[in-house]
């Protein structure tokens, strides 16, 4: 299904209600809710955490995998939306906001590997730390949250239950992102080159609050140079096209691919909201579709 607003960037609980509520039946959250902080991985010296909200009792309960935005580069497990937040808590869901290694101290196949990784700890402990059921697992998240969402119906095994993409995208290589911007949005920061690399030249982090620099900053300057997806996998965008493959989910798609939900902004000059129609038409395109 795919759902176009006219805002650029807006969340809104319609279609989300809808698709949560089809599955469960309508709950009120009568128990104190809870926050607990986990290291699902560990790289050298580096954790990467998990935060899980849920009602403070044993229900066993679905869950919601919230991966965040950030272009790959800023944000962390912190950033779940509250509007979503608060939605699946109502339905009667735990809630799964994940961090993973960013760009581009980290390139994207450790980054994707780190996505596999919190699936497989959510799957394998969590019923035992955190009471939820491993065969209901529904993904969400924003922009490179809502990319990252894509991946994980192709990348994640066993597959997750449902998908729940906000502005997210499918492609990697083409002109929006391998090209210079032209969106005033990506012009409010200008510096050089060097001063830009400054900012992401520390050690390998999992949350940008954690950085000791702007990657605000960083990430304006690489729309302004159309130079993301360079620097965030290593690979040039233009030449090595092929190694981008396993990462570009409307490549990817095939009748496994779980139900998805696929929600963006007709106006959003961050990610154009064309993005979310190149993956509905690859879904749509199935010969059975198990599009929502």
């Amino acid at each position: 299904m795919h759902i176009m607003m006219p805002k650029a960037r807006q969340i809104t609980c319609g279609p989300i209600a809808y698709l949560v509520l089809a599955g469960c039946l309508i709950h009120t959250v009568t128990a104190e809710v809870q926050m607990q902080t986990y290291t699902y991985k560990r790289v050298g010296d580096l954790e990467i955490r998990a935060n899980v909200h849920r009602e403070d009792d044993k229900k066993i309960r679905p869950v919601l995998v919230w991966i965040h935005g950030g272009a790959l580069i800023n944000g962390g497990r912190q950033g779940i939306n509250g509007r979503v937040k608060k939605m699946f808590l109502d339905a009667g869901y735990a809630i799964v906001s994940i961090d993973y290694r960013l760009a581009p101290e980290t390139k994207l196949p450790a980054i994707i590997e780190d996505v596999e990784d919190a699936f497989k700890w959510i799957r394998e402990q969590g019923p035992a730390l955190f009471q939820i059921d491993p065969g209901r697992i529904a993904v969400s998240g924003g922009s490179a949250g809502g990319y990252l969402t894509l991946m994980t119906g192709h990348r994640v095994k066993p597959r997750p239950t449902v998908l729940v993409a906000f502005y997210g995208y499918g492609d990697l290589v083409g002109d929006w992102y391998s090209q210079p911007s032209p969106h005033p949005r990506h012009q409010r920061s200008k510096m050089s080159e060097r001063e830009a690399r400054k900012q992401v030249s520390g050690p390998p982090i999992a949350n940008s609050r954690d950085r000791k620099g702007n990657g605000g900053a960083f990430y304006q300057f690489c729309r302004q140079r159309g130079i993301w997806p360079q620097e965030v996998s290593g690979w040039d965008p233009h030449r090595d096209v092929k190694k981008y493959e396993p990462y570009m989910p409307a490549n990817s798609v095939t009748g496994a691919y779980p139900p998805t939900l696929l929600i963006h902004g007709t106006d959003d000059t961050d990610v154009p909201y064309e993005q979310s129609k190149i993956m509905a038409e690859a879904v749509w395109m199935l010969p059975t579709s198990r599009a929502g």
